[in-house]
């Protein structure tokens, strides 16, 4: 029985499932893709007016293999190829009954798919680029946003990865041993990315997209069973569980967003709090200490705090300069700079963004105007705060964000 849900949603979860299905069957990623998004297209056109097949997973990998097999009829110089995917496939899966029909044999390889793309082959940008194309159903617009790089440059550099993979020759199974131990690091970077995409989207008219978010949650809950002893899979899976608890706190009911300081803590979810802040403490005990449990505590000491003055804000700094110091990043130093600010006073958080200015890759970010308008906020400079406002509101991307800083300025101006 399928859910009563949007297509949209539907097909954003199918994707990577159907995408792990062709690979695993016949190989060659890049042409699998191809023939996955001309399956996922026909679908979005056909579904809302006909309905979802009773198995619309079968349907979308009936429909993409198909696809794939005209594609390599139609070139002669794939014959060698065509061959071996016909030898490779049962004519009665061709001919009769929907591929992976039985629900019983139902093999959801979203996961084998996720390490797939984080082949050593390819660079770690590569890695996590292409992997939040094809397992997390990213635009690559949305991707460049989180690398912080002009589109064209996203685009190029997963055009690459996926002739990478192609070439690289790898089969389409879990690694094992010291390989796996080699792409968890590029793994975990890509569900952190997801899950932040799906927590704060990039671009569009919603400030979220909460089916990213669960999918990078149910990703590294199944990493965690994987690997059960690795702190730092359980460390991000405390850091998704603390930080998702917010979510219902974090906009009003016409979808505004709603900052930190302002947010109804009683609607946070404490179940989730509960179970992020065990599996952290359980985390660090083990050690050794790593970036996403650094993060996870101090995703803790927020959710354990009654309200913003209750918030230990001496220890939250104390954990980002540990963090600064494990990864260092701009936007590190940029929440650092907050923490300063909020333990030795706005001027001196201001002091640490000034040292941002000159970084390329923040220079033009709208995060940096925002943050450094709360600051001078705080410091009393309202009229430089609101010109930081609205120009940090002419550069972000996302609409309720976008909104809700040009309403900071409108308050500051009157």
């Amino acid at each position: 029985m399928i859910p009563d849900r949007g297509v949209e949603d539907l097909l954003r979860e199918l994707a990577p499932q159907v995408l792990g299905a062709l690979v695993r069957r016949y190989g060659q990623f890049d042409t699998c893709e191809d023939a996955t998004q001309e399956a996922l297209l026909r679908a979005a056109m056909r579904w809302p007016s006909e309905g979802i097949p009773d198995n619309p997973r079968g349907w979308l990998v009936t429909v993409a293999s198909h696809r794939l097999l005209d594609e390599v009829r139609s070139h002669q110089s794939r014959r060698r190829r065509e061959n071996a995917i016909v030898a490779a496939t049962p004519q009665s899966e061709l001919l009769g009954r929907p591929a992976d029909a039985d629900p019983g044999a139902d093999r959801d390889d979203s996961l084998t798919l996720l390490f797939l793309c984080c082949h050593p082959a390819l660079s770690p940008p590569s890695q996590i680029a292409l992997t939040l194309r094809a397992v997390g159903g990213l635009t690559t617009a949305q991707i460049a946003a989180a690398f912080l790089v002009p589109e064209a440059t996203m685009a190029q550099r997963i055009s690459r990865a996926k002739q990478s993979i192609r070439t690289s020759g790898t089969t389409f199974t879990m690694p094992e041993g010291s390989e796996r131990a080699e792409r968890l690091r590029a793994v975990l970077h890509v569900l952190y990315l997801l899950f932040n995409e799906g927590y704060t989207a990039s671009t569009g008219p919603d400030l979220t997209a909460p089916q990213l978010s669960d999918e990078a949650i149910r990703l590294t809950t199944w990493l965690r069973r994987l690997l059960p002893e690795d702190a730092e899979v359980a460390g991000l899976l405390a850091l998704m569980l603390l930080t998702e608890a917010r979510r219902p706190a974090r906009t009003t009911p016409d979808g505004a967003l709603v900052p930190l300081a302002e947010q109804d803590r009683s609607t946070w979810d404490p179940k989730l709090i509960g179970d992020g802040v065990a599996l952290v403490t359980e985390a660090l005990a083990r050690g050794p200490v790593g970036p996403y449990q650094v993060q996870a505590a101090i995703a803790a000491v927020h959710d354990e705090a009654e309200d913003m003055d209750a918030t230990d804000w001496p220890q939250i700094l104390a954990l980002y300069e540990l963090l600064e110091q494990l990864a260092p990043s701009p936007m590190v130093t940029l929440n650092r700079a907050v923490a300063v600010a909020m333990v030795h006073g706005a001027s001196a958080g201001l002091v640490l963004l000034a040292a941002l200015e000159s970084d390329n890759r923040m220079v033009r970010h709208h995060r940096l105007l925002a943050t450094r308008a709360h600051l001078l906020e705080l410091a009393g400079e309202h009229a430089a705060a609101a010109a930081d406002y609205r120009e940090a509101a002419r550069r972000a991307t996302s609409l309720p964000e976008r909104r809700h800083l040009t309403t900071c300025a409108a308050r500051l101006a009157s």
